[in-house]
């Protein structure tokens, strides 16, 4: 039976995102009496409004104070079982489970709601009891999914697809022996699919002004984009628990800026490791032009005036709950009976999951090679290796890597007839694996791909007994970084880590101890309350300032973010314009070219014949003095606007300035010595040399470099070190270095758009025209000083003061700038219509004169 949740999968795969119904209470007699089953949010009358989808997101913060998290997993921590003698249901929480352990971090008085699956299916006539029971005695919220969704989203998409690349493992074609597969657009359709119905489920019970929504692991990454679609300052975390690959290798995935911009509309994105994160980075400036910054020890993305903050942060282990399980192995008498099977030998354990990453089969003949090579551990030294189920029914491949994992462990044990290998396939309960631990003296972990792994933290903390362990780790494990004292191999190099097995069985028991006391003081101090307390931490921090900004959506299907600006910046009413453009007598229009009269991706970069009639009407007007300010050079700029002979243009950001009227160009730099330039040129053809892509741009009074076209992460890196270079060597030098969008720019100090804004009010006011009306249009970083020199020259009483200003952006982005319109032709359009309120007010005159 289909569920009431499910929705048509083209339609979501494809963005076009269902409205979502409330429940009915007229449906059947059974549902009739249906209620909301969150007390807390239907206390607050004034948001039910919120879950109606053709209402947005409430401006004004809720009655309700105190703050909720909601976690959203893909399971649920519960553990579900059938009784057999009256077929009903039976829930108990899972104490092992991550997302149970991790409300220890989050303040007493917090309330936390979890949303996710369950491990068993439940028949369609029972959910809704099974639902009203999680709901009332655990805070679940249980999501039902169709059997064929389920095993298209989570064995199909998430398993087939998701969990091998982000391992590394490509999709060949065609599809390898171990399993990978290539791109099923019906399972991501599926993965679409239930990512909406978790987004169902939490909009039943959220309180958006006031719930923090902390959303976990690969399962769920376009989830983000729904809640974000739905409530637009919702405060959500995401967490990744599995590796994020680099971005060669996530850039095979074909549904790959979807995901990283469903990602993005996120507030906190959480990795284990920075080498993680480092990569999500580089996807997002290669893929999206996307650059971070850091500052004060905290990384953000500027994303559409939000900033997306990025968490490095490896997840620990809850202390109390091992330590309570290793009280009852050892009152159990486990640990005694596996010191008598394994008395004589010095136990080396592994425990791993039967998966192709874990490189079991690697561990194996690292042992085998170091028994050949240090025979005196032969009958002495004994590999215990368990190995649990795998956590997918259609895992990897999962039969075949069993057998040649047995094959393996009976090839050793006859080649050296000690039984060196202990090889444990059946499922042992969390006390007989922590008596493992205790007996062990060293944990070998050989993952060649692993999201975190804490089977080291936990025989760290169950070594705690003897003071002393010896860890030999992958380094491709993401908690490898934070083990300083382990010995870290390359487990594709089998004999190297099998000398390192030699060197751990060999240490003494003073280095032991050192190196356990050294990793035990880390684990028990950055366990998993320390993580949760930390990333909640950063999510209040990053989310301060979300009711003080005005926020919309923009955009369909992934393509959905939601843009952030301050409460005065608006878009520019053309009409309101217009209207003070006829009162004003004195007006200084100051236009910038690149990008507001001229698109930035177009081809011939001269001006249309529109643009030279609006000029021209523009400039007939004696109550305008109209510029182009630009930082392109005089040449283009002089021949370009020859036929506009009223028009000023100061070109190289001002340092030339021609006046309306004028063929004669005015330097405005403190200076006519350019003798840097033979100091700088060299320098940036000795990058332009060593950067494919790049090129040099010589300006009359500056040297840009430039790399747009270059590789992003390697032109940005030889930018940064460019930028070092050229300040180091022009320190001396009356110029100033300065990167831009894929910039680096030298040019004389002093010279700037902001300051050539400055001279031409300034020259206005001298001849008895103060400016009463201010337009200034500009669309990159360079016209911000001319934004800026508008509210310096109010101050210093350069225009009239009751000046009418717009000083307007190109495009919904954070600017000093009070108003915006959207592209280059709206700048246009808006031109124009002033042009039209001059013409209409010189006809007016004309007639007036001839009446005269």
């Amino acid at each position: 039976m289909i569920s009431r949740s499910y929705t048509n999968l083209l339609d979501l795969a494809s963005g076009n995102f269902p409205v979502v119904e409330r429940e009915r209470s007229t449906t059947s007699s059974s549902s009739s009496g249906r209620r909301r089953l969150l007390p807390r949010v239907m206390t607050v009358p004034s948001n039910v409004s919120e879950f109606d989808d053709d209402q947005a997101s409430s401006d004004n913060p809720s009655s309700v104070s105190s703050d909720r998290m909601i976690i959203v997993a893909n399971r649920l921590p519960l553990k579900a079982e059938r009784l057999k003698n009256d077929g009903s249901w039976s829930f108990t929480w899972d104490q092992d489970s991550l997302y149970l352990q991790l409300k220890d971090g989050f303040p007493e008085d917090m309330d936390v709601l979890y949303v996710g699956s369950l491990s068993v299916d439940v028949e369609s006539h029972e959910q809704e009891e099974v639902a009203k029971t999680l709901l009332e005695k655990f805070k679940c919220v249980p999501a039902f999914f169709p059997p064929d969704l389920n095993s298209k989203f989570y064995d199909g998409f998430c398993k087939r697809q998701l969990w091998p690349l982000f391992h590394y493992m490509l999709p060949f074609s065609p599809p390898d022996q171990d399993g990978g597969k290539r791109f099923d657009r019906s399972t991501w359709e599926a993965y679409v699919a239930a990512n909406k119905l978790f987004f169902q489920k939490i909009i039943e019970v959220i309180n958006p002004d006031d719930d923090f929504v902390w959303i976990h692991d690969y399962h769920l990454m376009v989830l983000p984009t729904f809640l974000r679609r739905r409530f637009n300052r919702i405060r959500m975390g995401f967490f990744l628990h599995s590796p994020f690959p680099s971005s060669e290798i996530y850039r095979s995935l074909p549904v790959r800026e979807e995901i990283l911009k469903a990602l993005l509309n996120s507030d906190l994105i959480g990795f284990h490791t920075f080498d993680y994160a480092r990569h999500f980075l580089a996807c997002c400036s290669r893929m999206l032009g996307l650059e971070y910054q850091s500052k004060r020890g905290y990384i953000g993305l500027e994303y559409y005036g939000r900033t997306v903050g990025i968490k490095i942060m490896p997840v620990g282990i809850d202390m109390g709950r091992l330590q309570s399980v290793m009280k009852e192995s050892e009152e159990e008498g486990k640990v005694r009976e596996l010191r008598r099977r394994y008395e004589g030998k010095t136990v080396l354990l592994g425990i791993d999951d039967m998966d192709v990453f874990k490189g079991i089969d690697l561990k194996l003949l690292a042992m085998e090679q170091m028994l050949k090579q240090h025979p005196s551990w032969r009958g002495r030294a004994v590999l215990v290796q368990i190995v649990n189920p795998a956590r997918s029914s259609n895992g990897i491949d999962a039969e075949r890597i069993r057998g040649g994992i047995e094959e393996s462990c009976r090839r050793i044990n006859e080649e050296f007839g000690c039984e060196p290998i202990v090889y444990i396939d059946t499922p042992l309960s969390i006390s007989e694996m922590n008596a493992y631990y205790h007996i062990a003296e060293c944990v070998v972990v050989t993952a060649v791909r692993d999201g975190m792994n804490l089977t080291p933290y936990e025989y760290i903390v169950c070594r705690q007994g003897p003071k002393k362990s010896v860890l030999v780790v992958s380094e491709f494990i993401g908690c490898s970084p934070s083990l300083s004292g382990a010995i870290r191999v390359n487990p594709w190099n089998v004999e190297a880590t099998g000398e390192a097995l030699n060197q751990a069985l060999s240490m003494s028991d003073g280095e032991k101890q050192l190196r356990h006391e050294k990793h035990f003081r880390y684990v028990s101090t950055h366990d998993v309350a320390f993580w949760s307390r930390s990333f909640l931490q950063d999510l209040e921090r990053i989310c301060v300032d979300h009711f003080k900004k005005r926020c919309w959506g923009m955009g369909i299907s992934f393509g959905f973010r939601v843009v952030a600006l301050d409460p005065n910046f608006r878009k520019l009413s053309i009409p309101l314009i217009v209207s003070d453009y006829k009162r004003a007598k004195s007006r200084a229009i100051l236009l910038d070219y690149d990008g507001t009269l001229m698109p930035q991706n177009s081809i011939n970069k001269a001006p249309s014949q529109g643009v030279m009639d609006f000029l021209d009407m523009l400039c007939e007007d004696e109550k305008n003095s109209v510029f182009i300010v630009s930082g392109r050079g005089r040449d283009s700029l002089g021949k370009w606007f020859s036929p506009c002979k009223n028009v000023g243009i100061a070109a190289e950001h001002g340092y030339f300035l021609k006046w309306p009227g004028s063929e004669e160009w005015e330097t405005c730099g403190q200076g006519n010595d350019f003798g840097w330039m033979q100091i700088v040129e060299p320098v940036m053809k000795q990058y332009t040399e060593s950067t494919d892509g790049s090129s040099i741009e010589v300006k009359d009074s500056a040297l840009v470099w430039q790399y747009r076209d270059a590789d992003p992460g390697f032109g940005s890196l030889q930018a940064k070190e460019m930028l070092e270079h050229l300040e180091s060597v022009l320190a001396n030098e009356p110029v100033a270095v300065k990167s831009g969008h894929y910039i680096v720019e030298v040019k004389p100090q002093g010279v700037s758009k902001g300051s050539v804004a400055e001279k031409i009010f300034s020259s206005m006011d001298e001849e008895g025209k103060p400016v009463d009306f201010v337009l200034c249009i500009g669309d990159d970083r360079s016209d911000e000083d001319m934004f800026e020199a508008i509210g310096n020259a109010m101050s210093k009483n350069l225009l009239c003061d009751n000046a009418l200003v717009f000083a307007c952006t190109v495009g919904q982005k954070p600017s000093k700038a009070k108003y915006y319109l959207d592209d280059t032709m709206e700048v246009t359009s808006m031109l124009e219509s002033l042009a039209e309120a001059s013409e209409a007010s010189n006809f007016s005159m004309r007639e007036l004169d001839d009446a005269l």
